[in-house]
């Protein structure tokens, strides 16, 4: 019985694009500054391994591919040939060659046969040119005492097949070092009758390979077995009478030379030396040195749906200790507390297993800012800065192509040419900062250029022709800046294939603020602008504030209020007949009646009997009216998209400890509502104090 390897595929997909982004990492940063002798070690290791899988697992197009790029990397770390900037651009397009290479195999699609013949053209080009500035290796004098073949005891362990290796592929690859005398033992093979494991390996080989290599050379073909067989390796050493042949043939040292620098070529994918077992585990040598564990999707978002039942659970029974009789209350609400500190030890721990650091996106941008930037002809400096800030594997997922737009807009639209820059006293570099951090209950991040900052009057001007602000308003810089996010807006004068058709910016908002999430922009002219995300740590469990309105109980982020309080009649004014402000600390808040909002009956219409829930949406504030604040508790979101529909107004739902269900309220999308609802609503202080103004004339 054969053992199905494509069960480890999937694993070996994952491997090999960690690889890729090592490779890619290393190449940009040869290309960045001086050559390192680690860093192309690195690289190499990371080719090694994806050629070795590919070899295991029978993709020969990857393997092929992968071998002509470790050839070159190999002349590299071996000093044969110079680390030129020519030299680490093709390899960067031979590592997206590769990408796509694996992507075809994953997928099981043709990859693109033109583009790969393309670089393997270029590759082989670039290693028959001559290098006449490397160092060439020194003739010896004298022949040394080399091997001239190896005797080799391979004896698989009985689980081998079980491991996904095939030991006819380790001896074919054998046989390429030279000629190879091949012994099978099968003295371990069961007796006729006998139990016999179709999944066992019973076999051992004794193999006189008569070949001029290393031992290195050697050894690499079976280190995907390593600690799975018995491995033993002997050298076969010339006799006198060869040595003395060999030393009067001196005349032919230069020629034996060159002919070992070709078998040292055939064989450069074989030189990883002592290190390559513990590079094979690691990946990389840049690779984190603590534990860590590949966990499958699936099964974490199942072990969460257990920690929402046992959060819900939690909180029946607090609901049923307030009803018990009292000589047991006590000791139920003490084991109540009790289990809610475990249940909440126990979610954070999780909760951590989804955690992953933002540097998962930030390592696309270098390469991204290199190539966008040598397009546009602009020198930038990216600077990268809190890279190990966690948040959510799902936030993380679906905040990569809102980041991509708006690191393009900067390169694109913010950072000038070198020429533009100097003329206006700056440096001809430009920078690009991308930095993340925790921030209360949310996590920040903050795309900021120090280019000619947005155009006040050329996006005011265009929003005014295109009747997004009217023409008698003075909007401010916060009102202005808003409109870039407006659907197919564009102030660019030509359109290109980086910017200028009106397609990102509204694509960047909504999908931020679908991950419950806001994005602000600060900008001044001739310095900058700075782009600030706001995103929740996770989109799993809440912290939340219970309200009621009515019959009806409403959760609120406790993330996004900022206090509450009883409504004082004598601060409040009316603005046009609808709109209601509520005078705060000087500060006018437009008021969002709940009720009005969802058409359900409160107990009172009156402001004065209800309470005000500040809290902050779109950076401004709003003051939601409700009948009576509960208790705060944490709560399991529920998907409404997922089990309804998407409603206006809704993030989600939970299960209260009563088993009803509430409402989790997406304040953001309360403000969207009322705006359909009330045209009027105000939502910039300013705004607030010349309607206070207006009214009060």
């Amino acid at each position: 019985m054969s053992v199905d390897i494509s069960q480890f595929h999937q694993v070996y997909f994952e491997e090999s694009f960690e690889g890729l982004d090592a490779m890619e990492s290393g190449l940009l940063a040869l290309s960045s500054g001086e050559p390192d002798m680690e860093t192309i070690n690195v690289i190499f290791r990371a080719a090694h391994s994806i050629k070795g899988g590919a070899g295991t697992f029978g993709f020969r197009d990857i393997s092929d591919f992968t071998h002509v790029m470790e050839t070159l990397l190999d002349e590299m770390r071996s000093g044969k040939r110079l680390v030129t900037p020519a030299a680490v651009d093709l390899l960067l397009r031979s590592t997206d060659q590769l990408g796509g290479l694996l992507t075809a195999a994953r997928d099981k699609v043709e990859p693109d046969a033109e583009a790969i013949a393309e670089a393997l053209t270029e590759l082989q080009a670039m290693l028959n040119e001559a290098q006449p500035d490397a160092p060439a290796p020194a003739v010896p004098t004298t022949p040394a005492a080399a091997p001239v073949g190896w005797r080799i005891r391979f004896a698989p362990q009985a689980h081998l097949f079980m491991t996904g290796n095939d030991p006819a592929r380790l001896l074919r690859e054998l046989t390429a070092l030279g000629s190879c005398a091949i012994n099978c033992d099968l003295s371990q093979l069961p007796e006729a009758g006998a139990e016999f494991d179709p999944e066992a390996c019973y076999f051992a080989w004794d193999i006189e390979l008569t070949a001029s290599v290393e031992e290195s050379a050697v050894r690499e073909v079976f280190e995907w077995v390593d600690g799975d067989a018995e491995i033993l390796i002997q050298s076969v050493m010339p006799s006198a009478a060869a040595l003395a042949a060999a030393s009067a043939a001196q005349a032919e040292a230069e020629q034996l030379a060159e002919d070992r620098r070709q078998s040292d070529r055939r064989a450069g994918d074989r030189r990883a030396g002592d290190r390559r077992q513990n590079d094979r585990r690691e990946g990389t040598a840049g690779a984190s040195s603590s534990s860590s564990i590949r966990v499958d999707i699936g099964k974490v978002d199942a072990l969460i749906n257990m920690i929402g039942q046992l959060v819900i659970t939690q909180s029946m029974l607090l609901d049923l200790g307030q009803e018990i009789t009292p000589d047991k209350t006590i000791k139920l609400r003490e084991g109540l507390a009790q289990l809610e500190r475990n249940t909440r030890d126990l979610q954070e721990s999780i909760m951590n297993i989804r955690m992953m650091p933002i540097s998962f996106s930030f390592n696309r941008f270098p390469r991204l800012v290199r190539d966008l930037s040598s397009k546009l002809g602009k020198e930038v400096q990216l600077k990268l800065a809190g890279e190990e800030t966690e948040v959510d594997k799902t936030v993380l997922e679906k905040i990569g192509d809102p980041l991509v737009h708006l690191v393009r807009n900067a390169l694109d639209h913010g950072l000038e040419t070198p020429e533009v820059r100097e003329a206006c006293g700056k440096s001809p570099v430009g920078t690009l900062s991308l930095n993340a951090y925790h921030e209360g209950g949310s996590v920040v991040i903050d795309i900021s250029d120090d280019g000619a900052g947005l155009n006040r009057e050329r996006i005011l001007a265009k929003a005014r022709e295109r009747g997004i602000i009217d023409a008698h308003v003075h909007p401010t810089d916060s009102q202005v800046y808003d409109c870039i996010f407006a659907p197919g807006f564009s102030t660019a004068a030509v359109v290109s294939d980086v910017s200028g058709r009106g397609v990102g910016m509204d694509v960047v908002r909504r999908n931020i603020r679908d991950l419950g999430g806001t994005v602000d922009v600060h900008s001044t002219a001739g310095q900058g602008a700075t782009f600030r995300i706001r995103l929740p740590l996770t989109l799993a469990i809440l912290d939340g504030q219970l309200v009621r309105v009515g019959a009806n109980v409403y959760i609120i982020s406790l993330v996004s209020i900022i206090e509450s309080l009883q409504v004082e009649s004598a601060n409040v004014q009316t603005v046009s007949g609808s709109t209601e402000l509520y005078s705060l600390r000087s500060e006018y808040i437009p008021v969002l009646r709940l009720y009005d909002l969802f058409d359900v009956q409160p107990d009172s219409t009156e402001l004065s009997e209800g309470l005000l829930v500040v809290v902050e949406a779109m950076g401004k504030k709003v003051a939601l009216l409700v009948d009576e604040l509960l208790a705060q508790q944490q709560v399991v979101v529920k998907s409404l998209q997922t089990n309804f529909r998407n409603v206006d107004g809704i993030s989600g739902a939970t299960i209260l400890g009563t088993g009803s269900v509430a409402m989790i309220l997406d304040v953001n999308g309360l403000v969207r509502l009322s705006r359909e609802r009330y045209a009027d609503l105000p939502l910039v202080p300013n705004s607030f104090r010349m309607a206070q103004q207006e009214t009060i004339q």
